[in-house]
C-alpha cells in the first residue's frame, strides 16, 4: 500500500494554466489476469449485464468525465451498481484495465482498494466513510507539470491498439472480496480537471496468513473527500508502505 499524504503542491494550479484541448473521453473496457480475460461493463449495452455471471465490473452509463471532485460518483462512476461477477486474482499477481482509443496526456493515474464487507461485493456500495486505500500511482515522469511527460501520455496509443494498465496487487493483503478502483485524472482543461473513474470487483486468493484487509489509518483516504479544488493536490508526493 502506499502513504497517502496531504502534500500542497502546485500542481493542480500550475496546470490549470495549461490551454485547452480538444476532448476526448472513455475508460476501462475489460481486464486481464495472466492470460484470463474478463469484460467490462458496456456503459452503452443492455441492463441484463447487472445479473451477468461473467461481467466483473460495476455498472456506468456514459465515457464522460466527472467534473467536481466533491461528486458521489468518483467511488465509482455513476451509478456504480454493484455486479454479481468477481475476479479471482491471487495476491501479488497483476490485474490489467484494458482501454481503448485513449488520447489524454496529462494528469496521474492512480488505483485504490477498499475490502467489500459480508455478505460481500454484490451488495456493497461504498459512502463517505468507506476507507480507501491507494496501490498504484503513476504521474509526471520528467520535466514540469506544464510542460512535463506523463506517464498517462506513454500509456495512450495513437495506433488502434489497447492500452494496457497493469498494477500488482499488495501481496500483503489478507483473502477476500475487494473493489479495485481505476483512476484517471486529466488536467489538459484550463481550469477544468476530468476524473474517469471505474471500479471492478476482485477476490483476492492465497493471501498472507494473518494479512490485513485494511491497513492503518495513514494510509487511508475517503472518496471523495482525497481531491479539492483549491489548488492543492491531495495524495502527491507518495512514500513507504507495504507492497
Amino acid at each position: 500500500m502506499q502513504r497517502v499524504t496531504a502534500t500542497a503542491t502546485a500542481a493542480v494550479a500550475a496546470v490549470f494554466l495549461l490551454t485547452s484541448r480538444a476532448t476526448a473521453h472513455g475508460g476501462a473496457l475489460n481486464y486481464t489476469v495472466g492470460d484470463t480475460w474478463y469484460p467490462g461493463y458496456d456503459p452503452y449495452g443492455p441492463p441484463t449485464q447487472l445479473t451477468s455471471p461473467s461481467i466483473p465490473q460495476r455498472k456506468w452509463i456514459t465515457t464522460n468525465p466527472i467534473f467536481e471532485a466533491t461528486n458521489a460518483s468518483l467511488a465509482c462512476n455513476a451509478p456504480g451498481t454493484p455486479v454479481l461477477a468477481l475476479i479471482p486474482v491471487p495476491a501479488g499477481s497483476n490485474l490489467t484495465a484494458v482501454y481503448y482509443s485513449w488520447v489524454h496526456t496529462v494528469g496521474p493515474m492512480l488505483v485504490w482498494m477498499t475490502p467489500c464487507p459480508s455478505p460481500g461485493c454484490s451488495t456493497f456500495i461504498p459512502n463517505a466513510t468507506t476507507p480507501w486505500f491507494k496501490i498504484a500511482e503513476r504521474g509526471l515522469l520528467s520535466g514540469t507539470v506544464v510542460d512535463g511527460m506523463w506517464f498517462q501520455h506513454e500509456f495512450s496509443n495513437w495506433d488502434g491498439s489497447p492500452s494496457l494498465w497493469s498494477e500488482r496487487i499488495p501481496g500483503a493483503l489478507a483473502s477476500g472480496e475487494y473493489l479495485v478502483r481505476h483512476e484517471i485524472v486529466s488536467l489538459h482543461s484550463a481550469n477544468r480537471p476530468q476524473w474517469y473513474v471505474e471500479c471492478v470487483q476482485v477476490r483476492v486468493e492465497g493471501g498472507e496468513v494473518g494479512g490485513v484487509r485494511v491497513p492503518g489509518e495513514e494510509y487511508l483516504a475517503r472518496i471523495p473527500g482525497v481531491w479539492s479544488m483549491d489548488g492543492e493536490w491531495h495524495g502527491v508526493g507518495l512514500r513507504g508502505g507495504m507492497s
